[in-house]
């Protein structure tokens, strides 16, 4: 895929070297009280690395996404360390952010199938996320329904007044 300045674009696999130009990405996509820090990043990172891809224009990072396997209708908290106890049920896509001068180039989708690959490649089926900031309908068009469960209320009042949970039950439907 080419921008409109004819720089290629590049999928490829996080590592924890571009955790510090995610920061950046993240801060310029994210109120304060949504982002994360490092440590954060890294341990997203550690628990699903093959879910987590970076999209890079001329060498530079321009957007990212993390998700990794978690348990079914339980969401994360801002700032989670720790992974589930059992076994993962679903993809859990925990953040996708695109940098103010590429947004509008379809990188969001292109990160997402990539980690569907990956995910239907590991044995998962279904995804989950919390879309925050209003980008439901961006998650929408990919699919993604609004779930709900009393359970996870609470949960979401963490990731503020429009956070909504979604889910997606066949990743083999494209």
């Amino acid at each position: 895929m080419t921008g409109g300045d004819g720089a290629q674009m590049q999928i490829a696999p996080m590592e924890p070297g571009d955790i510090p130009e995610a920061l950046t990405i993240q801060s310029q996509a994210y109120p304060a009280s949504l982002q994360e820090d490092a440590a954060v990043f890294a341990a997203r990172l550690a628990l699903s690395p093959s879910f987590c891809f970076t999209a890079r224009r001329a060498g530079a990072m321009v957007g990212y996404l993390i998700a990794h396997g978690w348990e079914r209708a339980n969401p994360p908290a801002i700032g989670t360390l720790s992974g589930p106890a059992g076994a993962s049920d679903v993809l859990y896509i925990h953040d996708l952010a695109i940098a103010p001068g590429a947004r509008g180039l379809r990188l969001g989708e292109r990160l997402v199938a990539h980690a569907f690959d990956a995910a239907r490649a590991s044995g998962l089926g279904e995804a989950e996320l919390v879309a925050v900031e209003g980008a439901h309908g961006f998650w929408h068009r990919l699919g993604f329904r609004e779930g709900h469960a009393p359970a996870i209320a609470a949960k979401l009042a963490s990731y503020g007044a429009e956070a909504r949970w979604m889910r997606r039950d066949d990743l083999a439907a494209e």
